[in-house]
């Protein structure tokens, strides 16, 4: 079993990747307050390099791999965000990367791998294991495999946006009440937890998910693993995992407060508002928690200081254009 990461680890982690990810803007907007009915503190994950989160993680884990290692690169699979993130931060370190992609993620994304010179392997996935490609892929190239979100290392990456969000709250002079944070693995969930230090300052945080995939909320109320259903779909392609992972259900159980969950209408609601009133693109997964503070707040928000993760912005054009004019 790896080793849990901490609030230490994540702070370190977030001083080893200071000088390779953006310290991404906290932004405020009272029209969408009063909208919530809270003051929303939205950060900006959707204006990180390569438009997600994704690079947090991924620039700690390959930074842990020696120099004299790295000639074999690494393998990853996902359906983009963290493809970006794994091929953007293996060029910075001079590292060849091959990403599974399956083969109806969005075009932009797999234009973003390419465009970083990532190699791209795509998949069916109805026919095909991702899973099993990487480990073919892994053996035959002598490569290290990046998990998506269940890694101590991908965690605590994730989490220095939680280190720069309390830094940032520090410099306003306030403490959030309560957090909404999309859950997809729940690797960005659980590190910004721990970097934010959430459990010290008396934070609630709170899953993000669409309702037909809400395995958090489900998993959470249970206290137990709960598995979305095969099949069950979404907008939000980046957030669709089958379940928890075995490393953030450890820490997300003790962390997190509870789950929530609105529909892929209100995800498009937010998307059209985040363009709207603060004039920023959000992709469906990364519109995830705002919808869930507009539509589904808890009652013990209401008129209290909460915060919400942009967490990623690489929305097809076609598909934004379409909700943007709907």
């Amino acid at each position: 079993m790896m080793q849990l990461p901490t609030h230490q680890t994540v702070v370190e982690a977030a001083e080893r990747v200071r000088a390779h990810v953006v310290r991404t803007p906290v932004i405020r907007n009272e029209a969408l307050d009063e909208r919530a009915g809270a003051r929303l503190f939205i950060k900006c994950e959707n204006l990180q390099t390569t438009g997600s989160f994704k690079l947090r993680g991924a620039s700690n884990r390959l930074l842990q791999i020696p120099e004299d290692e790295r000639a074999a690169g690494v393998v990853a699979f996902s359906s983009g965000n963290h493809a970006q993130g794994v091929a953007r931060a293996a060029k910075r370190l001079g590292m060849p990367a091959l990403i599974v992609m399956p083969s109806d993620a969005p075009a932009i994304k797999i234009a973003g791998v390419k465009r970083d010179g990532g190699e791209v392997r795509l998949y069916d996935r109805e026919r095909e294991s991702r899973e099993a490609i990487a480990e073919e892929e892994v053996e035959r190239r002598g490569a290290v495999l990046v998990p998506s979100f269940d890694d101590p290392y991908i965690i605590a990456g994730q989490g220095s946006a939680g280190v720069e969000f309390a830094e940032q709250m520090d410099e306003a002079g306030t403490v959030l009440d309560h957090i909404i944070c999309c859950a997809g693995g729940g690797g960005l969930i659980n590190g910004l937890a721990l970097g934010y230090d959430a459990k010290a300052k008396g934070t609630k945080v709170w899953a993000a998910e669409p309702e037909e995939h809400d395995d958090w909320r489900r998993s959470l109320k249970a206290g137990e693993v709960v598995t979305n259903a095969p099949g069950t779909r979404s907008i939000c392609d980046a957030i669709l995992t089958p379940a928890p992972g075995k490393l953030t259900w450890a820490l997300g159980r003790e962390q997190l407060t509870g789950g929530l969950a609105v529909s892929d209408a209100e995800i498009r609601q937010a998307m059209q508002l985040a363009f709207s009133e603060l004039k920023l693109v959000v992709e469906p997964g990364g519109a995830a928690a705002l919808a869930c503070a507009l539509f589904d707040l808890p009652d013990e928000a209401r008129g209290k200081n909460v915060g919400v993760i942009l967490s990623g912005g690489n929305v097809d054009p076609a598909q934004f254009a379409e909700i943007i004019g709907a």
